[in-house]
């Protein structure tokens, strides 16, 4: 199993050997497990927080371009007199962003909330001009939803969403060490809308959140909510890993903005081997929030993890209850394509395609196209064609 490897990889680490698992003979291994049996009772528990763009055409409570970043637009050329946070200005939600997220739920799903709110939830950060962000925090637009993935035994793990909230993001700081480390602050990104997709710690491998978020990825792209270019910042990842033994739980530490999914699962990895070697030793884990190295291939710490009570919610006072009426949800339901997993098995079925040919047609998105080109019968040929 991927988690003992990790774990006894670990070991070695907090040893002092440089052999990796690889290296280990099989009688070697079954020895060092026997002599750390705590290694062999972690569990990983893994939760994901995903942040996707919405493609809507202007930010969430301004008419400013949402796409400008991704137009490389120059910098603070689009930004609204709200994205700033000038005095008096007030926030307009945008329609486009609530139907979008009323899509998310329904692919995944979940339970779209007739009544939600806003929040602030309050940090500093320079490139946050209003000192907090809007979003949903006691009651979300979406919740209760679900994705299916493959698990390494060649089955399935339904991973629980919890939540889908409402968003805005932050502007971008670039950080100039060539200039005497300056950092100047971009807007353009200030204000766009998210949607935060929050999972509940379901996930038990690196693999697994792999998977997951790779599938999310193809959905959201698939029923038009989010680009879901991770290298263009339109999907981030915070990935949150403990070590759970079966009489307690682990300390979790949260690895902020993850911008690929090879990298969501190399800093997991990482993670679950930092944590295995902190334990093996006796040393204790504090709760923190850490970022990835991807250069290197490890976490470093970032600071100390807040508490709920630090970010001051409190129900934002500008902007009324968001009603969805049910003829809205039964709208966005009429416009929603055939999702990909009934689409898989339906062109399996119809057109009698192996279930890896399906898959490709459907993840390559050329699914449509292929049905024009195929004819009745003739589905295995127009596939392979």
């Amino acid at each position: 199993m991927q988690h003992l490897a990790s774990c006894r990889r670990a070991a070695a680490i907090a040893a002092g050997h440089n052999c990796s698992v690889s290296q280990w003979p099989i009688r070697s291994l079954q020895r060092r497990t026997l002599t750390a049996p705590a290694a062999a009772s972690w569990q990983p528990v893994i939760g994901l927080e995903v942040h996707a763009h919405l493609a809507t055409n202007s930010k969430l409570f301004s008419d400013a371009a949402a796409a400008a970043e991704a137009a490389g637009a120059p910098a603070n050329t689009t930004v609204a007199m709200f994205d700033a946070a000038l005095p008096g200005t007030l926030p307009v939600l945008n329609a486009a962003s609530v139907d979008l997220a009323i899509r998310a739920g329904l692919a995944v799903q979940a339970t779209v909330n007739r009544r939600s709110s806003f929040d602030r939830k309050h940090y500093f950060y320079p490139d946050l001009p209003h000192g907090f962000q809007i979003t949903q925090y006691y009651a979300p637009v979406v919740s209760n939803g679900h994705l299916d993935v493959p698990t390494a035994a060649g089955g399935t793990r339904r991973i629980r969403i919890a939540r889908m909230q409402l968003e805005l993001d932050s502007g971008k700081s670039q950080h100039y060490e060539q200039h005497g480390g300056q950092t100047l602050i971009d807007l353009n990104r200030a204000g766009a809308g998210m949607l935060e997709i929050v999972s509940e710690p379901d996930i038990r491998s690196s693999d697994e959140a792999a998977a997951y978020v790779k599938k999310l990825q193809h959905l959201l792209r698939h029923v038009g909510v989010c680009h879901g270019n991770m290298e263009l910042g339109e999907m981030r990842v915070d990935v949150n890993v403990s070590l759970n033994r079966t009489d307690q739980p682990g300390v979790r530490c949260e690895i902020k903005n993850i911008n690929s999914v090879r990298n969501v699962a190399r800093a997991i990895e990482h993670e679950i081997e930092r944590q295995a070697a902190l334990l093996l030793s006796g040393q204790k884990i504090f709760r923190e929030t850490r970022a990835f190295d991807a250069a290197r291939g490890v976490t470093v710490p970032m600071r100390s993890k807040e508490d709920e009570v630090d970010y001051r919610f409190m129900p934002e006072p500008d902007l009324p209850v968001l009603i969805i009426t049910e003829s809205r949800i039964e709208t966005a339901r009429g416009g929603m394509p055939e999702l990909p997993d009934v689409l898989r098995s339906r062109l399996q079925s119809e057109y009698g395609l192996l279930p890896a040919d399906a898959a490709l047609l459907v993840d390559q998105h050329v699914a449509g196209y292929f049905e024009q080109v195929a004819r009745p019968g003739d589905g295995k040929r127009a596939a392979a064609w």
